[in-house]
């Protein structure tokens, strides 16, 4: 069984794909993680993100770079942003992630092109959302815990205008698969989230 999960930045879909794939027992990936992993490691070779060659050059990291926690940070966060709107640098990563989605007795995914590029077949689809003030919320609380002095404004912000990258770029841009089943955490706690998210997975499947 494949589950695709997709929606904009802090709208909790990390959250409810673990979840999933804790209750349906499948290995799950962050494919936000590959693209962060890109940009930590333009930032360490002092590349330019916004050049598509160099963000390229970056798509060999190491596999131990997933487990930084620099790529939590807000600053990589912006990067991968910038850096996933290179078709070449997608186009690098993709059969990575095709892989461990078609892998025996299937998996749990989460990013923005789940159910419509990497795993337009999966079984269940949700599209996760939050306004965009209930992210900023939720983002700028993480970051304090991680002792970021940025501002709530700042972090709307940064929210808007990744949201803006992420659904006007040309290749891949976060939109809901025609499929998909909606769910909208604006006004849920993480365990009604996760709750609803199992509901509707075992709807559809």
């Amino acid at each position: 069984m494949i589950i695709a999960v997709d929606g904009p930045a802090a709208s909790g879909k990390g959250t409810v794909s673990k979840a999933l794939a804790r209750h349906f027992r499948l290995p799950h990936l962050d494919t936000g993680l590959l693209y962060r992993a890109v940009a930590a490691t333009v930032r360490r070779l002092e590349l330019d993100p916004a050049i598509e060659a160099d963000a390229v050059a970056a798509c060999g990291f190491d596999e131990l770079t997933l487990a930084d926690p620099v790529l939590r940070t807000a600053e990589i966060g912006e990067l991968a942003s910038v850096v996933s709107a290179h078709p070449l640098v997608r186009a690098a990563l993709m059969q990575r992630q095709k892989r461990f989605a078609h892998q025996p007795g299937g998996a749990v995914l989460d990013g923005r092109d789940i159910g419509t590029v990497i795993a337009p077949d999966a079984d269940a689809k949700l599209f996760v959302k939050a306004t965009p003030q209930t992210r900023a919320r939720r983002r700028h609380t993480e970051l304090q815990t991680h002792g970021s002095t940025m501002s709530y404004d700042k972090v709307l912000a940064d929210i808007r205008a990744r949201d803006e990258r992420d659904s006007s770029r040309s290749i891949a841009p976060l939109v809901m698969a025609a499929d998909a089943l909606l769910l909208d955490t604006s006004f849920l706690s993480i365990d009604a989230s996760v709750r609803k998210a199992i509901a509707l997975v075992e709807r559809r499947v």
